[in-house]
């Protein structure tokens, strides 16, 4: 009843603009000497605590009386405004209606005020010092400065299972979560990059090693801050089904922190690991968009789909090596700045060296020939490209790692298409058999898919064949579909995106795959080192690689004749003299070539199943991002 009258004070006070004096005399008698009781045990203490509605009960009236007295000089600043009454004729029903439904709410936040107050007690009463630091126990460790070498065996929690019951292990990881279930025990989740393990603190008779104040201490930390954690591995009666090591925990023994995370972070890991089926059942739950994601990307590579796709990255890289390395390519580095284009056009970012103009490179497209004819027959080459395009799709970047090879053929350009099929498909089985793992981690979040690609037919030896469609089969498979915006002259004519999904749909329903090459395009679509095709020179000896319908490899046969690389530069509109010691490169005696460029991040989005290139990209650059 105190408790009650003493809250009714406040409310009152919050809605009505009343003292308490005013409240006592409009109560009946029969309540007005617990009131008084009330009021006489907390005038002192919880009614003039700066609960946040007193405050802001305050700073209204206060407001308001220094507005009115700026308008037209009526009562001195400070003073309320004399309460306002109102009947029944002049508010009716709905005016009680709104006074109860106000009375309703302030009772509520009340409540709220009294337990946040509570809570507040209780926290000063039993916490610990942020900085504390008791030896071989727990606490904050003095900053790393490499001053010692300890000689510590640290585990990996992917590594801890149920092999290691009863040993004693070391990890170093961050905090992901920590719940208190009472002062005698807690519950944490230990995240390294894609692996998490719970452990367990928790006084008891049994555990005399461990103190209260350990217990309070943890409950202090923020997630997300680096620990040390000592503890015996337990095999827990029910499987833990929150972390990936379900079937063991750590008994914490000792717990340190390495470094403290900020009490507030931009975003929650828990909101941006999310699953896309999450927020179709959910619609209300939050979630962090893109923007926020890059803007603090150092966060958001900590979710496991983020830690997940840039391993997957990684071994594409890994891949790509392995299998040109088995070939006989040599690994080779060019340039990124440049005296011109490398790829004609205007999509060059241009700039002053020094005294001269010049541009970062497009591709290493023209390095890459110039070192053929150095004799470095097989060539490749792992590094950035650069593309002034100001578009804002889901798929283009101003900045991307580019996977570029080229090598020379005897007869016919062909020969390097079947090196590039095979790579393909050694790259694709490669990150099914060693990234299994990866590549269900990310799509737990985003669903989608598996990456279909061609499966062995009789007669292939084993080895699966990739349609090699020509460009006018493609058009005319467009045509036969109904597709719009299909031209009866395709001289100068290449597909849009919304076109080449089209074709690649068709091609999954006659091939049932979602990996295919698109050959012999228009020559006017092609860049100016593109060789003509022999039999018409309306097309080149140029091909794509696409994957879910959309390309990944732009390449072609080069034009290895410095007089007809002239007359084709001339054509584009380029500047011959800034080219001048490429095509000199060719007047020595040159192979016959051709190669590719392909584009990682696209690669990656493509065989997940991704919606944007920019979740594939570390630290993506648009035509409005440059930073982080």
């Amino acid at each position: 009843m105190l408790k009650s009258l003493t809250l009714l004070v406040c409310a009152s006070n919050y809605l009505h603009r009343r003292s308490p004096t005013q409240l006592l005399t409009s109560l009946s008698s029969r309540h007005r000497p617990s009131l008084t009781l009330a009021l006489t045990k907390t005038t002192n203490t919880w009614l003039t605590s700066p609960c946040w509605w007193c405050c802001f009960s305050r700073q209204k009236m206060s407001s308001s009386a220094s507005a009115s007295n700026g308008a037209a000089g009526g009562d001195q600043q400070g003073d309320p405004p004399p309460p306002q009454e109102h009947t029944e004729e002049e508010g009716g029903a709905g005016s009680k209606k709104g006074a109860k439904k106000a009375d309703k709410k302030a009772a509520k936040e009340a409540r709220k005020a009294e337990r946040e107050q509570q809570q507040a007690a209780a926290h000063a009463a039993s916490s610990v010092p942020d900085d504390i630091f008791v030896e071989g126990k727990f606490g904050l460790l003095p900053v790393i400065r490499s001053t010692v070498l300890d000689k510590r065996l640290w585990s990996a929690v992917k590594d801890i299972d149920k092999p290691n019951e009863g040993q004693c292990v070391w990890i170093r990881a961050r905090l992901q979560t920590i719940r208190k279930k009472s002062n005698k025990m807690a519950f944490m989740v230990f995240r390294q990059q894609l692996w998490t393990i719970q452990g367990v603190l928790c006084e008891s008779d049994e555990a005399p090693e461990i103190p209260k104040d350990m217990i309070k201490w943890a409950g202090s930390l923020t997630p997300e801050s680096v620990v040390d954690v000592y503890g015996a591995v337990t095999v827990p009666q029910e499987p833990v089904k929150s972390t990936t090591q379900h079937s063991v925990e750590l008994k914490v023994l000792q717990l340190f922190c390495v470094s403290k995370a900020a009490p507030i972070l931009p975003f929650q890991l828990e909101d941006a690991s999310r699953s896309e089926i999450e927020f179709e059942k959910d619609p209300e739950l939050v979630h962090v968009n893109q923007d926020v994601r890059l803007d603090n990307r150092i966060l958001d590579l900590r979710t496991r789909a983020n830690q997940a796709i840039f391993r997957i990255e990684s071994m594409v890289c890994q891949l790509f090596r392995e299998y040109l390395y088995k070939e006989d390519f040599v690994e080779i580095h060019t340039p990124k700045m440049l005296g011109g284009a490398s790829e004609g056009g205007a999509q060059c970012f241009r700039f002053q060296y020094f005294n001269q103009p010049a541009c970062l490179a497009q591709s290493p497209q023209l390095f890459k020939q110039m070192v053929l004819s150095g004799d470095m027959n097989r060539v490749f080459e792992i590094g950035p490209v650069f593309r002034a395009e100001n578009s804002f799709t889901y798929r283009h970047l101003c900045e991307f790692t580019g996977l570029d090879m080229e090598m020379t053929f005897n007869f016919h350009y062909y020969e390097v298409l079947d090196v590039l099929e095979k790579m393909f498909l050694y790259i694709f089985k490669g990150l099914n058999e060693r990234c299994a793992n990866e590549i269900a981690v990310v799509h737990e979040q985003f669903p989608a898919a598996p990456f279909q690609i061609p499966q062995p037919q009789e007669g292939d030896e084993g080895v699966p064949k990739v349609p090699r469609i020509e460009f006018q089969e493609g058009v005319r498979m467009l045509r036969e579909a109904g597709t719009e915006g299909v031209p009866d002259d395709i001289s100068e004519f290449d597909l849009s995106t919304t076109q080449e999904k089209a074709l690649g749909k068709l091609v999954k329903d006659k091939y049932n795959t979602d990996f295919y090459m698109l050959v012999r395009y228009p020559l006017k679509v092609r860049p100016f080192y593109s060789m003509p095709d022999p039999n018409d020179e309306t097309f080149s000896n140029s091909y794509d690689f696409f994957m879910r319908g959309e390309e990944i490899v732009s390449g072609a046969q080069r034009i290895h004749c410095p007089d007809l690389l002239v007359e084709r530069a001339r054509a584009w509109g380029m500047e011959v003299d800034t080219i001048k010691s490429y095509i000199d490169s060719f007047k020595l005696g040159a192979y016959p070539h051709a190669g590719c460029g392909v584009g990682l991040e696209r690669v990656v989005m493509l065989f997940l199943g991704l919606n944007n290139v920019r979740k594939t990209s570390l630290f993506p650059r648009d035509p409005k991002r440059l930073a982080p």
